[in-house]
């Protein structure tokens, strides 16, 4: 039996089937985007809208034009190092796989000769920060805490410390009876440098009375950096997404920060996490937020967040891919180069323990942006040479 040619194959002519159609510009948000290329403050109602919307193209084009109008086309980057001194912790928020028990088969306590250790490591290393946060361990005293920063700078005084979420100085003050700001005042002395933005989480009470009951609320939380700032102290901010709050709750959260910045002006950047639901009681039925919804918080971030001067894609919560696109969406900070990140890798984060200098900057050019290393308050740090990857030491104190 013989075919025609044209039944086996059918000739250019015939139609076949094509990609579905794009669904295009959302013309709702025209009036907004007027507004961002205008350089008018968005209102809640247009964060909300900026929440519903599909069009994440549109979306990016906004937040970038508002990154490269503060930023251009330069991303941040940071040769830093972890520090999490115990995992023992008196509350037990319902998102945290980080925290043990006193008795708990994973818990721990640095002595402080591993902590020596992890700071001259990071010196070694070349970090020019170390971040510092960790349990609210109930057996240890407010010193144990003070100790950790007054030693480290005798030893190591180039290390910038970035230590103590808000939360942990509401502990201080429990533990202390002490005002927070003379707290603040005498760790400062000792060498404190600035403060990290965790334990923000989310503000409003409809979601913290479920996630994270009896630690420090919204209001203690701004407190804090408002003292921080007034004392003349930068700090970071921070809001963890994607489990059970709604966009109302996220756009709440993002315009007390704004509010408060208006006052102070005191925090440098943004910090959008991801919530990973392994390992802790919140996350049993819940999945991993999408990398749309990881790009839609850091342009929302960055649309919202008008008087923030950086918004950061933190490449351990987003992983190495989505924090590199992020850079066109928003962000303008990759973070850094990290070692011992504990708290996301315990609630599942597949990111690595860390990133070179050189797989940043790779990184960070691929995406088409400028890498510049920063120390912690936003100065370049020029570099006589490249960094030689150093070998963790042994725990000794110096001499």
């Amino acid at each position: 039996m013989t075919h025609r040619r044209d039944e086996q194959f059918p000739s250019r002519s015939v139609a076949l089937p094509g990609p579905p159609p794009s669904p295009g510009r959302d013309p709702r948000l025209e009036p907004i985007r007027e507004k961002v290329f205008s350089g008018q403050r968005l209102s809640f109602e247009d964060g909300l809208l900026l929440e519903e919307t599909h069009d994440l193209l549109t979306l990016g084009e906004m937040a970038n034009y508002v990154r490269e109008q503060k930023n251009g086309s330069v991303t941040y980057y940071n040769v830093n190092m972890h520090l999490n001194p115990t995992n023992v912790c008196v509350y037990r928020c319902a998102f945290c796989s980080f925290r043990a028990d006193l008795k708990g088969a994973n818990a721990y306590v640095m002595t402080d000769e591993e902590i020596l250790a992890r700071a001259r490591e990071a010196t070694e290393r070349g970090a020019t920060e170390l971040h510092i946060v960790g349990g609210l361990h109930h057996l240890l005293p407010y010193e144990w805490y003070y100790n950790i920063i007054a030693n480290i700078h005798r030893y190591y005084p180039q290390l910038h410390l970035k230590a103590w979420t808000a939360v942990e100085w509401d502990w201080f003050s429990r533990l202390t009876k002490r005002p927070i700001r003379d707290l603040m005042i005498e760790m400062r002395a000792a060498g404190l440098g600035s403060l990290p933005g965790g334990g923000a989480e989310i503000f409003h009470p409809e979601i913290r009375s479920r996630i994270c009951d009896y630690k420090a609320d919204a209001q203690q939380w701004l407190d804090v950096h408002r003292q921080w700032h007034e004392l003349g102290g930068k700090s970071n901010a921070t809001m963890l997404y994607g489990h059970i709050e709604k966009p109302y709750h996220r756009i709440d959260h993002l315009l007390r920060l704004r509010e408060l910045q208006d006052q102070t002006g005191g925090f440098q950047t943004f910090i959008p996490l991801a919530f990973h639901p392994a390992n802790n009681p919140l996350g049993r039925n819940l999945p991993k937020p999408s990398g749309m919804m990881d790009l839609k918080m850091i342009a929302i971030a960055r649309l919202m967040l008008d008087n923030f001067p950086h918004i950061k894609a933190y490449w351990q919560m987003l992983g190495v891919k989505t924090a590199q696109v992020a850079q066109s969406w928003g962000a303008d900070d990759i973070d850094g180069t990290v070692v011992y990140e504990k708290i996301y890798h315990a609630a599942g984060s597949d990111s690595p323990q860390e990133l070179t200098v050189a797989e940043l900057e790779r990184l960070i050019r691929e995406a088409g942006r400028i890498p510049v290393e920063r120390d912690t308050l936003y100065r370049p740090v020029q570099r006589k040479q490249p960094l030689a990857p150093a070998q963790p030491q042994e725990a000794v104190l110096p001499a």
